[in-house]
């Protein structure tokens, strides 16, 4: 058996190579190539929970499960808030081949699966990115869509004024970019092409009427049915795509909270991101339209990246083995 760890997932799993993968992966879960049922998630006390995601990605291709806790509060404490491991079985003989560290994986393919999407969604010219949040997810988007975007700028707000100012001087420093950090999310927006939502909050930060027009959103922070980090407003406001349409009709809170208010209705969700890069569903439609991709990520995502991963191993002899 093979195992992977963190350090090998952040040397060899570079946006540039994950976008692509993140793209195809979501192509294929849309075509129905991927087999998947909804993750299953054991609440557990102080907004932690603990995750479990099976899939494969084809009838003869990797198949495993991401086995992760989720932990909020590990930030503050200079932890990782995903910790656990991706388990990827051989599928010629059905034997476990390979444990892959889903920390890493995980902060690094939703990041690259948020450039993927507004890759398509956004405005052409975009240029001008807002994150809301300064734990890993937001380091993590910034380092994404410096590879994904040709950026003029970048606002980062946090709760803490202080944390806020300290990551925007960090990533401007390790990327080169204008990177400031500013003291209201309206005022942090106010210009942004393109928004991504990186937070734990569980009620509203972001209100429709701090998005400008022809604005892209990234909704990230929320992946099960509770927290929001949007209002019903700017939901019921948006051209609203998923990145799998099931798991947000189950699972994407700020759609079920606009849909529990009779805002919307499923059919608002209007596309899954899979079928916009296949050019089944049409994207942006207008540049003045806002638009929304609702990222719960999928254990598509994390097979794909360490399929990728434990093939490069393989390549190179590195990694760890041991007999199982």
């Amino acid at each position: 058996m093979l195992i992977l760890d963190r350090d090998f997932v952040r040397k060899h799993l570079t946006y540039s190579a994950c976008i692509p993968l993140m793209r195809d992966a979501m192509a294929a879960l849309s075509k129905g190539e991927t087999r998947q049922p909804l993750r299953s998630i054991v609440p557990l006390d102080q907004g932690r929970a603990f995750g479990v995601m099976p899939g494969a990605l084809s009838a003869d291709g990797a198949f495993g499960a991401k086995l992760v806790s989720v932990y909020p509060q590990n930030h503050a404490a200079g932890l990782q808030s995903h910790q656990g491991v991706v388990v990827v079985f051989d599928p010629a003989t059905g034997a476990l081949s390979a444990l892959v560290h889903a920390g890493e994986v995980t902060g690094i393919r939703t990041a690259a699966a948020s450039a993927a999407a507004s890759q398509v969604l956004a405005r052409p010219d975009a240029s001008r990115l807002a994150v809301l949040g300064t734990g890993e997810q937001a380091a993590a988007h910034v380092r994404a869509f410096h590879v994904a975007f040709r950026l003029s700028s970048v606002t980062i707000w946090g709760r803490s004024t202080e944390q806020a100012a300290a990551l925007a001087l960090r990533l401007s420093q390790e990327t080169g970019l204008p990177v400031v950090s500013a003291s209201t999310v309206a005022d942090a927006v106010a210009e942004a092409d393109i928004v991504c939502t990186t937070t734990a909050s569980a009620q509203p930060i972001l209100f429709a009427t701090d998005v400008p027009a022809g604005c892209h959103v990234n909704l990230v922070g929320s992946s099960y049915d509770g927290p929001v980090e949007i209002d019903d407003d700017l939901v019921v406001r948006a051209r609203f795509i998923a990145d799998s349409r099931a798991g947000v009709l189950a699972q994407g809170a700020e759609f079920l909270s606009a849909k529990r208010a009779a805002y919307v209705a499923d059919d608002h969700v209007v596309a899954e991101i899979g079928e916009v890069f296949l050019g089944l569903k049409p994207g942006r439609t207008s540049e003045q339209q806002i638009t929304i991709y609702k990222s719960l990520g999928h254990v598509a995502q994390d097979l794909a990246s360490a399929r990728y991963l434990i093939d490069l191993a393989r390549t190179l002899n590195q990694g760890v083995h041991v007999p199982f």
